[in-house]
């Protein structure tokens, strides 16, 4: 199992830097007939965070994080830790606002090829549109924003709580939730 992980991060690591790569062969013949480009502005927040630590994940759901969290083991956090901020689908800022936690890893088609699991006393959602998925939360999860979606393949280990009746009417549960799920 440890050789597929590393297996896997290696594939996440060569994917992201063969995207990166630059053609290196200068354009002698039209250096001088055109302007110097401008430099290149490099939007973070479209990129994923793949972490496999708990300040790494700490990170990543912050308001300055990315707009999906992917795991590539089980993380413990001891401290409450707070997913905050507005991101949309894919950083693109012309998509619907949308968040998401994989807690998972997947092959080529899509198929969830591992689960992980996030320990943390109490995760508290103040993103609209966020999606769990794959997965378990261990510990409590404290939903002030709307539009939260627990996907079927997504468990919360502890209570499921929402800020109003407002904020659960919009939510998703199509996951397991092994203790309340109540307005607090």
């Amino acid at each position: 199992m440890k050789f597929a992980k590393h297996l896997l991060v290696a594939g996440i690591a060569v994917a992201v830097l063969s995207g990166c790569g630059g053609n290196d062969k200068a354009n002698t013949a039209n250096q001088a007939a055109s302007p110097a480009p401008a430099a290149e502005q490099v939007d973070a927040v479209t990129t994923a965070s793949i972490v496999n630590q708990g300040d790494a994940f700490k990170q990543a759901v912050s308001e300055s994080g990315t707009w999906i969290i992917a795991t590539l083991n089980d993380v413990t956090l001891e401290e409450e830790v707070t997913v905050a901020g507005e991101f949309h689908d894919k950083g693109a800022a012309d998509r619907d606002v949308y968040r998401k936690i994989a807690l998972y890893a997947q092959d080529a088609d899509h198929k969830i090829t591992a689960s992980y699991t996030l320990t943390v006393p109490k995760l508290t959602v103040q993103s609209e549109n966020l999606r769990v998925q794959g997965g378990t939360i261990k510990g409590d999860v404290y939903v002030e924003a709307k539009g939260f979606n627990l996907h079927e393949s997504a468990t919360i280990d502890g209570n499921l709580y929402f800020a109003s009746e407002d904020v659960k009417a919009t939510a998703v549960i199509d996951g397991k939730v092994t203790g309340a799920t109540e307005v607090k």
